[in-house]
């Protein structure tokens, strides 16, 4: 009965924040555990051109760290390949690697490529707060204030689009200011559809989205969004969400490190992304917490 009370109280603090009649009652008392954003327009704690430059830089920096694998993609964009044998050949003089070919390049895990990149890696572990369950943390390094720490992967719906029987004890739904969903699910019926939608819009050797995120081994580090926690009273937020929309121009073959997709192919409208920005800065062995409930009516 103990057990039974516990995996009921844990399974009540996730839903809570999806439960209007609870958000009301707490709303004023928890006021500082939530984000007002009075316009759409507002929702930016940096510029998207900010974001959008973190994103490339992370990815490419992925992209030849993983050149050699990359050669079905490369053979059908020449102008590409010339432009990240540059970059590569730039990497191997830094890295005091004396040979210009690139199949002897040193390859390094995606959490050692974004503490290169970025200066700092963070990865999933169990959370500080009792009873949460899984969190996420800066693992090594340091986080400046205004800066990407993470990504809320999942596939995207649009208004009305089906997603009921995959809300169903889902905590992993996120939603956005204009009512686009996010589901960052990466188990049962929410894990089969991201799959399928990834794989229908493959082209080719080109990936459109990344399904790593539903593994253990991430081929995107910044991944993990989903499993930052609400923040409370005694763990203060220091990451705020904010809506990216992937622009027309980016590039094609850092697409396979998109963890989204979205669920209707016939939508021509851009990508849908959340980012996790920083809102101070954040050292080495912290944990990451939110700063506002999403609520699923």
């Amino acid at each position: 009965a103990v057990a039974m009370l516990r995996e009921l109280r844990r399974r009540w603090r996730s839903y809570r924040y999806r439960f209007v009649p609870w958000l009301a009652l707490n709303l004023r008392r928890q006021r500082r555990t939530l984000r007002y954003v009075p316009e759409s327009s507002q929702d930016k704690i940096i510029a998207d051109e900010d974001v959008f430059e973190t994103l490339l830089k992370t990815f490419k920096a992925l992209f030849i760290n993983d050149f050699s694998r990359q050669a079905d993609i490369l053979a059908l964009l020449p102008e590409v390949k010339c432009q990240y044998l540059e970059l590569l050949t730039v990497e191997q003089k830094q890295s005091k690697v004396n040979s210009c070919n690139h199949q002897g390049q040193h390859v390094f895990s995606p959490e050692e490529v974004l503490f290169n990149t970025l200066g700092f890696t963070v990865s999933r572990d169990r959370s500080s707060l009792v009873s949460a369950g899984t969190g996420v943390f800066v693992t090594k390094g340091f986080v400046p204030k205004g800066t990407v720490v993470s990504m809320y992967p999942g596939t995207v719906y649009r208004k009305h689009e089906p997603i009921f029987f995959q809300s169903l004890g889902n905590p992993f739904i996120f939603r956005c200011i204009d009512g686009v969903l996010i589901d960052g699910n990466d188990k049962g019926l929410s894990r089969s559809v991201y799959r399928s939608c990834s794989r229908r819009d493959q082209l080719g050797p080109f990936q459109m989205s990344d399904e790593s995120w539903l593994t253990a081994t991430l081929q995107n580090p910044l991944a993990v969004g989903q499993y930052v926690n609400n923040c409370s009273h005694e763990k203060t937020a220091n990451v705020c969400y904010q809506e990216f929309d992937v622009p027309a121009h980016f590039p094609v073959e850092l697409k396979q490190y998109l963890p989204n997709i979205v669920y209707s192919h016939d939508i021509e409208s851009h990508l849908r992304c959340v980012v996790l920005v920083t809102l101070r800065d954040i050292k080495q062995g912290e944990e990451l917490f939110s700063n506002y409930y999403t609520v699923v009516s």
